[in-house]
């Protein structure tokens, strides 16, 4: 394991391992262990008793963070000419259609989320696999492949995440920035879990929010009181 700093260390010290906080305190905490020169995330990891590998047993949802994520998402809006105007004004950073999808063949993926209409798909198609993997690709069950396309836009930049369980068990999702009061951060965080917790499958057995740890970059994480959320 790499030295630690004198901040590292002062910042493990504040973290009692032995013990599990609730939402108020680790939304405190947080802000008082990250010492970074820079707005740090505010992350949760939320282990869970599914088996992902069962499509039956698949977590997977969009929520809208009360207090958004604090970071300006770039939105790609692939629409047809007639809706251009509109997600333009509805904020999307980039919008077209056949010239972005010839520059995502060439490699270009800087954006964070794309939205499209369900007539565009058939295009998007071939793309999957440089798409897939970077989690970019729309899909009609986070919202991002829809006829509102104004809407969908609005709700991105407003907060509107979408978070999925991977192989081994485990949502992380980004739900805030350091630079947030601890409320906020702890309302972003609640909401979150309250969602996961509406969407546990019926096939689940046993205990389904089995651990959350809240960290931020470069933090310690610091284990949440899964009996007080």
């Amino acid at each position: 394991m790499a030295k630690l700093t004198k901040k590292q260390k002062e910042a493990y010290s504040k973290v009692d391992k032995s013990q599990s906080y609730d939402l108020a305190a680790a939304s405190s905490l947080v802000k008082e262990i990250t010492n970074v020169k820079f707005d740090a995330s505010v992350d949760l990891a939320i282990r869970l008793g599914v088996d992902p590998r069962k499509a039956n047993q698949m977590v997977r949802g969009v929520v809208t963070l009360p207090h958004g994520t604090g970071k300006d998402v770039k939105v790609l809006a692939l629409v047809t000419p007639d809706k251009e105007a509109d997600a333009i004004a509805a904020g999307a950073d980039y919008v077209g259609l056949d010239e972005y999808l010839q520059k995502i063949k060439g490699g270009w993926t800087d954006v964070d989320v794309i939205i499209t209409m369900p007539s565009v798909m058939g295009k998007l198609g071939p793309l999957g696999r440089i798409l897939g993997p970077r989690g970019l690709m729309p899909n009609p069950k986070t919202g991002t492949v829809t006829m509102d396309v104004v809407k969908a836009i609005q709700d991105v930049k407003a907060g509107k995440i979408d978070f999925k369980v991977d192989k081994t068990g485990i949502v992380h999702a980004a739900i805030g920035k350091v630079s947030f009061d601890a409320k906020k951060i702890e309302e972003n965080a609640n909401e979150l879990i309250q969602t996961i917790i509406k969407l546990k499958p019926t096939t689940a057995k046993g205990t389904y929010v089995k651990s959350v740890y809240m960290s931020s970059t470069m933090s310690p994480s610091i284990e949440v009181d899964v009996k007080a959320v």
